[in-house]
């Protein structure tokens, strides 16, 4: 078992032995330093809340998943809303945002966020390249460090919501984000997944990999769950859930399962476009389907802002 990163012993019991993030624990880098924590808890106050989105594998949809989650809960005018992209190899936040070309910029107060809407802002490191086609061919440190980056020197401001967007897997950028965020305040974790075996395998060590470093899950969406055909109105299951889906494996592993998104061609159109299929299709099953995963997002995190209160 993981003796846990805040372990005297993380990266050297002999559970450790392959983990691929051994050597960040050993080297005392399961968390930031009390001045560095100091910084984080300063530049992130006034987020109020702060949600996870992973996947086990490539391929689930898990970016666009972020960004409708990010549009869904922007759609409000009254609430502040940050995506915050730390795929670095694989940043596709800016294409999905319609943010393509766009650049950071420096202020007196730090890094300025890319906004979308007034209360939609968004930042990846695909804003930090000079092209699109740009291979980021980074070690874990560097991935670490450009992470704290991110956290520590973006003006993000008041915020209602920031959603972070990860890399699939369970690697550096995901410990790195999580012992970061343990200085501050967060509410949990979406994991994406798809209805195959072959999927849920791999969201299985997802949810294990949060247990183990104490990061709340919030719940499973199963993703590309059935495809209604517009014409004769038949469903198909282009990924059959041939060991009972994600619902089935939520109720073994007792997590909440948030819901299911059916296939839609126009979600693919949408994300080429740097449009919200939200807001293009409001009458699409998965549009009724992301409402109301989006409702119980915010549910919890609103019921979790309460507890956390009500000990304080």
């Amino acid at each position: 078992e993981c003796p846990g990163t805040g372990s005297a012993q993380a990266g050297r019991a002999a559970a450790c032995q392959g983990c691929p993030n051994q050597g960040l624990c050993a080297a005392g880098a399961a968390g930031p330093d009390p001045a560095e924590a100091a910084e984080l808890r300063a530049r992130l106050r006034a987020v109020r809340h702060t949600v996870l989105v992973l996947s086990g594998k490539g391929g689930v949809g898990k970016s666009t998943f972020s960004a409708l989650l990010a549009h869904g809960l922007a759609a409000d005018e009254t609430k502040q809303v940050a995506l915050l992209d730390i795929d670095i190899c694989g940043p596709s936040i800016p294409k999905m945002m319609g943010l393509e070309g766009e650049q950071v910029h420096q202020s007196g107060s730090g890094w300025s966020p890319v906004y979308v809407e007034e209360n939609l802002g968004v930042m990846s490191v695909g804003f930090l390249l000079s092209s699109p086609d740009d291979a980021v061919i980074w070690r874990g440190p560097k991935k670490n460090g450009l992470i704290k980056q991110f956290l520590r020197d973006v003006d993000w401001g008041e915020v209602d919501y920031l959603i972070v967007d990860t890399p699939p897997g369970t690697s550096d950028e995901h410990l790195s984000i999580v012992q970061y965020l343990s200085a501050t305040h967060i509410d949990g974790a979406v994991i994406v997944t798809t209805p195959q075996e072959v999927s849920l395998q791999d969201v299985r060590k997802e949810i294990n990999f949060c247990r183990k470093v104490k990061l709340p899950i919030i719940g499973v969406v199963e993703n590309m769950s059935g495809f209604v055909c517009p014409k004769c109105k038949n469903e198909s299951q282009i990924f059959p859930p041939t060991t009972g889906g994600a619902e089935k494996m939520c109720q073994n592993l007792n997590v909440s399962f948030l819901g299911k998104v059916p296939l839609d061609p126009q979600i693919g159109k949408s994300c080429d476009r740097g449009q919200s299929f939200l807001a293009e299709a409001p009458e699409s099953p998965a549009t009724l389907s992301y409402r109301n995963i989006i409702q119980r997002i915010q549910e919890y995190c609103e019921q979790r802002r309460l507890q956390e209160e009500k000990i304080m």
